[in-house]
């Protein structure tokens, strides 16, 4: 038994274990960037074609299998022309460190500084019943409905929310989605629900915080413009009349990230650790 386990925990296994989890954690890491978009179901044409390039050579379809090797030859090319999004935002994260690396304490401060600048926005608009949609996108993607509206990528401020959403003017009317703690675009359409459990009372907006929460796991913040009331959808909830205590227990929950103690540099800490433990050694003495 022994000597089975002292062959089993070598250099190479150690290696070849190392080599497993890379991989797996890479595909995990492009699965999580390409969820949410278009790309899912291009994915979804890869596999078909790949089964059935299994299946004509099991079965020695060999027209099947001469056109199938046709399009895997061209789908190549192909491919990269059509995830050219997705690669380029793929290698932003990678340049950014956010693909593999992420500094906890950072994200707390951005975290934490968007919530009050959404707090800003709500508290001015609720006041004078300016109707507003504001979507918050967390794990999966919202590529689809990013790509209806129109482009701001604009830092995040309780300024500009309120005068996106000020009526009458060109982007009021749509939705504001917040995308990597910035505002990606503006007057982008949300789908709507058909969900025979939403009241009456409540109009478009309500329908369509509704529907995206039925897709994703977006987090939509609606201001009524009729009676200036906070609702918040996620996970197809609709959480209405909330205060300001409310909603701001709710953002922060969602999406302010515990703050962490930093690590410290580990080779500081040996050598830290070494030293009290000689200077307890001496004292004892």
């Amino acid at each position: 038994m022994r000597t089975y386990l002292t062959n089993l925990l070598t250099w190479s296994t150690l290696i070849n274990l190392v080599d497993i989890l890379v991989v797996w954690y890479v595909i995990y890491r492009l699965i999580m960037l390409v969820r949410g978009t278009k790309a899912v179901q291009l994915l979804k044409g890869v596999f078909v074609i790949a089964a059935v390039k299994i299946i004509s050579w099991f079965l020695q379809l060999k027209t099947v299998g001469y056109l199938t090797d046709l399009v895997i030859t061209w789908s190549v090319p192909a491919l990269v022309i059509i995830f050219q999004p997705e690669i380029r935002r793929g290698l932003e994260h990678l340049g950014r460190g956010s693909l593999i690396f992420r500094s906890n304490n950072n994200q707390h401060e951005v975290e934490v500084r968007m919530v009050k600048e959404l707090d800003k926005a709500i508290q001015y608009m609720s006041k004078r019943r300016i109707g507003a949609l504001m979507t918050i996108q967390k794990s999966t993607g919202l590529e689809d409905y990013i790509e209806t509206g129109i482009p701001l990528d604009a830092d995040i401020s309780g300024e500009l929310l309120i005068n996106i959403f000020i009526p009458n003017t060109p982007l009021h009317d749509g939705a504001v989605i917040i995308r990597d703690n910035r505002i990606a675009v503006a007057a982008a359409y949300l789908p709507l629900s058909d969900s025979n459990l939403i009241p009456k009372e409540l109009g478009t907006r309500h329908r369509a915080a509704v529907g995206i929460s039925e897709v994703t796991d977006a987090l939509t913040i609606v201001v009524s413009e009729e009676t200036g009331e906070v609702t918040i959808t996620n996970n197809n909830n609709l959480i209405r009349n909330l205060t300001r205590a409310d909603y701001m227990k709710f953002l922060t929950a969602q999406l302010v990230p515990k703050e962490e103690a930093p690590n410290p540099n580990p080779v500081v800490s040996f050598f830290s650790r070494r030293f009290k433990s000689r200077k307890k050694k001496e004292g004892k003495q």
